[in-house]
């Protein structure tokens, strides 16, 4: 049995795509399993169960490298081939059963629109990432035991998404003073290390005694072993969200972006938008490139509102 998996360019989109793999490797015991994506969220796959080949889809000129996957596979017979990216593949590769991405007409969660791909759209299977014994060992290096940790995801992937630095540094604060939800708990900082800049005043803002700085030092999945050693996430509505909601109570920052679609997905989710409904608050003439923030009706008493509520839904759920 062979498995061929077509999946997403960006971080994001891949771990809401990782549900539906968990599936046809608990379908298919014993597969062999290829996965095609982009180069920023190949790291995700490299410990998936019956893995043959990662093919990183980089994009080329011409859309060259479609004809790449054409070359590398075209040469097999797939028993099941998944194209999330409704390329030309689906129709040009080999394959006994095939299926690709389809679309409601009515609003949806990314994760329920890809399970629709397998006709699973009524109960979505949530996203699953896979972990080998040397992400484990380095995230309890990375973070030993000890207090408990409240993990941050200051940054995204375009400015408007952001939530002010000041922002995060009262509610970490708040968060974890003597009465609130991680009292005297440590603070881990995750983003890439292209994003490091933008974050700097949040690090050197947290005491050093508390301080975990992750910030550009950890791959994917040792950032997710990190943040499954972790209590609670709060972070802008991110790839780095995504990952942290498939192992951890977390809450997502909205503004600029759809809740809708892009909410943090898990039954011990949350999410804390600004108060200017998006409709709103996404211009017309939006132009991420040079746009500031657009999370400012976000206050902080509202994201510390509805972080005590999530945590106490934890508690509760592990009582």
């Amino acid at each position: 049995m062979r498995i061929l998996f077509i999946s997403s360019t960006r971080v994001g989109d891949a771990i809401l795509s990782t549900g539906l793999l968990d599936h046809l490797i608990g379908e298919n015991p014993g597969a062999s399993v290829t996965i095609a994506c982009g180069p920023a969220a190949a790291p995700l796959f490299e410990a998936v169960p019956g893995l043959e080949r990662i093919i990183v889809l980089d994009k080329m000129v011409l859309s060259l490298h479609w004809l790449m996957l054409w070359a590398l596979c075209g040469r097999h017979v797939w028993d099941i081939l998944v194209d999330l990216r409704n390329s030309a593949m689906f129709f040009l590769l080999p394959a006994r059963k095939r299926h690709k991405l389809t679309r409601s007409r009515q609003p949806e969660h990314r994760v329920t629109q890809l399970a629709r791909t397998l006709g699973l759209a009524d109960n979505p299977p949530p996203p699953r990432l896979w972990l080998a014994d040397k992400h484990v060992d380095e995230a309890r290096r990375l973070i030993p035991d000890g207090p408990p940790v409240l993990a941050v995801g200051p940054t995204a992937n375009w400015p408007a998404k952001t939530w002010r630095l000041e922002y995060f540094v009262e509610l970490i604060e708040r968060l974890t003073l003597p009465d609130g939800i991680l009292p005297e708990g440590r603070v881990a900082v995750f983003a890439r290390d292209d994003q490091r800049p933008m974050a700097l005043r949040l690090i050197d803002a947290i005491p050093e005694e508390k301080r975990v700085d992750l910030m550009g030092r950890v791959d994917l999945l040792i950032a997710f072993a990190c943040l499954a050693r972790s209590a609670f996430f709060v972070g802008n509505d991110s790839g780095l969200m995504h990952l942290a909601a498939a192992g951890v109570p977390t809450l997502g920052l909205f503004g600029p972006s759809p809740e809708t679609h892009y909410a943090p997905w898990g039954p011990l989710c949350a999410v804390a938008r600004a108060s200017v409904p998006y409709d709103e608050i996404f211009p017309a003439d939006f132009d991420h490139r040079d746009s500031g923030t657009l999370m400012d009706s976000l206050s902080v008493g509202a994201a510390e509102e509805a972080a005590r509520n999530l945590w106490r839904l934890a508690r509760d759920q592990a009582a």
